[in-house]
């Protein structure tokens, strides 16, 4: 965890926005915080699950996405003083939103004084994003926070859709880790 406390006790963590160091378990303290459902996929929820692949600059969420579910998520924003990530600008923009506005689009990309993280509803290979994901997801403790990951087999036939760059790269050592997890 990043210096200073992750604010998982309530405790300020006084660190300006876009600090560059992340602390995924501070984020996903203050979503569980509002009752938020969700899965985490990507990089953090492969290396929840012990995959030995290097960990990113940021946690990916897929929210449910219901009127009631998408309101607790914007007060966890508004608490997390969540801005949309840009290049130049470390420290993000800021923006207004409630339910029906985050539901404008498919992805944001934010930051906050923990760090970066991606909120998004169709992750490739999941049409209807959360509620196909949930059906196969993990509820696992990582530093006594209780969070939800993607299962294995959804983060990976979800990279080899994306097809993007630094999600082939990975793909060889997901493969070895899904293959030792079967034969283990």
């Amino acid at each position: 965890m990043a210096s200073g406390d992750s604010g998982a006790g309530g405790v300020v963590d006084d660190r300006p926005v876009g600090s560059g160091e992340l602390d995924a378990i501070a984020i996903v303290s203050v979503i569980n915080r509002h009752s938020v459902r969700y899965v985490i996929i990507g990089a953090f929820a492969a290396i929840a699950q012990q995959a030995p692949i290097a960990p990113t600059r940021d946690i990916d969420f897929t929210p449910e996405d219901s009127a009631e579910n998408l309101q607790r998520l914007s007060e966890a924003l508004k608490e997390l003083d969540a801005r949309i990530r840009t290049g130049p600008d470390e420290g993000g923009l800021p923006f207004d939103h409630d339910a029906r506005s985050l539901r404008r689009a498919d992805i944001w990309n934010l930051i906050c004084r923990f760090g970066e993280f991606d909120i998004e509803f169709r992750p490739a290979g999941f049409f209807t994003g959360y509620s196909e994901l949930v059906r196969r997801a993990h509820r696992l403790i990582v530093n006594e926070v209780e969070i939800l990951v993607a299962d294995l087999d959804d983060v990976i036939r979800s990279k080899e859709l994306a097809g993007r760059p630094r999600d082939l790269r990975v793909l060889p050592a997901l493969y070895r880790h899904q293959a030792s997890r079967r034969n283990g």
